[in-house]
């Protein structure tokens, strides 16, 4: 400790500060900014090495489709939507106009008490959403047979806090459900007709 009092004393407190910090800045030494690129470029390399890819717009093997929802099912109103706009694609009204014909058959959003406190206060719920759907061709033929994805997530409750919790609950449906079209998007990307 003496030592580096000393030290600064004799070099001068703000220049000999401002040395030292300098000496760790990542522009110190002018091969920094390539050393800086080689890293990105290692970095881009090994991701593409090893079949990452960003996530994009899945292709269909279709290019009509009639969506049957549930009643008022929230799942295929939105995947109604997300298909709306794509390119190459036209959403039928007509089950047998279309190549390929995706019916929701469930969507169902249940809740159900995780933990209690000692006063028997709710403390923690789990939310789950469970949605059924199937896809046939325009023959009829089933291209994905009757299937059920089912998502839960869990999340902590204070009655304290009815408002927020309410809006943290809509919140963790509303993420559940992206997950579930996204999941129904890449089964139909992966049909064969």
């Amino acid at each position: 400790m003496r030592r580096a009092a000393k030290w600064f004393a004799m070099a001068g407190r703000s220049n000999a500060f401002h040395f030292h910090l300098s000496r760790f800045t990542p522009h110190s030494s002018p091969c920094a900014p390539l050393r800086l690129h080689l890293a990105a470029l290692a970095l881009a390399v090994l991701l593409t090495g090893c079949g990452f890819q960003l996530r994009g717009e899945q292709t269909l093997p279709f290019s009509t489709l009639h969506i049957a929802g549930a009643a008022a099912s929230p799942v295929a109103l939105t995947l109604t939507r997300m298909l709306q706009g794509r390119s190459g694609l036209t959403l039928t009204a007509d089950a047998k106009s279309a190549q390929a014909a995706l019916e929701i058959l469930n969507d169902a959003r249940e809740r159900h008490i995780l933990a209690l406190s000692g006063a028997g206060k709710v403390r923690e719920f789990e939310l789950r959403q469970r949605v059924s759907f199937r896809v046939r061709g325009a023959d009829g033929k089933e291209l994905i047979p009757p299937n059920e994805i089912v998502i839960t997530r869990s999340f902590a409750f204070n009655d304290a806090q009815v408002l927020a919790k309410e809006a943290e609950e809509a919140m963790l449906y509303k993420d559940m459900q992206d997950d579930i079209v996204q999941q129904i998007m890449r089964r139909l990307a992966a049909v064969r007709l």
